[in-house]
């Protein structure tokens, strides 16, 4: 399965901190919030993952990323020149994606939580159809809702509705089989003027073929589009990690414990970042 992140965008809500600089590359506490969505990405066992971002950003996430031999991973870059919507990753992505099936992963969306991990796993392992995922949220008018029967059965999905059917919001993880390039590539825009997921999803649910998973309680999904959301991310992200001494989303950290890269090279990575708690925290890992 090759992954995608998409981190487009203007970011024009968080203006002016994006004025100048994607969204994706700002801090989440210690660490750059494209980070949390990669990390997703690396527990499900991707290894092959493109970036789509704006041409004014793609020369930055080559920086921070190189080649992804690093992680032990392969990390390609696209460009997406207008905000066309989430939809049109898989055509800008169809050479990338090539014949196999795709997880998509919104570049602003952080996961965490217990079993998170066998989550993904299963979810990869997709052979027909469509996997997105359901969690309960106080304002669903923001996001696209999902509504189920009385059996638990998706009946309809919504693309930020005024009267909400439900308080199950979708949130920006999608694992698609093969068949999403052409169903990307026969959209129309909507009334917003961009290529809706959401239109991806319901063609998915007309065919009988999408499966929406509730999330648990236990797992924490955040949303990072405003000033606020991001502050409350990384007081969260700091108080998991200052309470349990373990980091989330620490990359390398994943990446040596899914055996993507040995103990040599995250000593490497450590060493490079000793001057900080982020590579003493690396260091620390391999003396477990």
């Amino acid at each position: 399965m090759k992954g995608i992140i998409l981190a487009g965008g203007k970011g024009t809500r968080l203006y002016p901190m994006t004025q100048v600089v994607s969204k994706q590359l700002l801090n989440v506490y210690d660490k750059p919030l494209i980070y949390y969505p990669l990390s997703t990405l690396l527990l499900a066992d991707i290894k092959d993952i493109l970036i789509i971002t704006t041409s004014t950003d793609v020369d930055n996430y080559k920086k921070l990323f190189g080649n992804g031999e690093n992680l032990g991973i392969k990390m390609s870059y696209k460009v997406q020149d207008e905000p066309n919507g989430i939809a049109e990753a898989f055509v800008i992505g169809e050479d990338f994606i090539g014949d196999d099936n795709v997880c998509l992963i919104l570049g602003d969306n952080v996961f965490y939580g217990g079993d998170f991990v066998n989550i993904l796993q299963e979810a990869k392992n997709i052979k027909e159809g469509g996997i997105i995922f359901a969690y309960p949220v106080a304002n669903p008018e923001s996001f696209g809702v999902v509504e189920f029967d009385e059996t638990g059965k998706a009946i309809s999905i919504e693309e930020k509705p005024k009267i909400p059917k439900s308080k199950f919001a979708v949130p920006g993880l999608y694992f698609y089989d093969n068949e999403v390039i052409n169903i990307a590539k026969n959209l129309k825009k909507s009334a917003r003027g961009e290529y809706e997921i959401t239109d991806v999803n319901l063609e998915y649910l007309r065919q009988g073929k999408l499966n929406v998973k509730q999330l648990s309680r236990g797992l924490a999904w955040l949303d990072t589009g405003t000033p606020e959301s991001i502050l409350k991310a990384s007081e969260f992200v700091y108080t998991i990690q200052a309470r349990q001494g373990q980091y989330i989303s620490c990359i390398e950290e994943i990446a040596w414990r899914r055996g993507f890269i040995d103990n040599k090279k995250l000593i490497e990575i450590g060493n490079k970042l000793k001057m900080t708690d982020y590579g003493k925290y690396i260091l620390s890992l391999v003396g477990e």
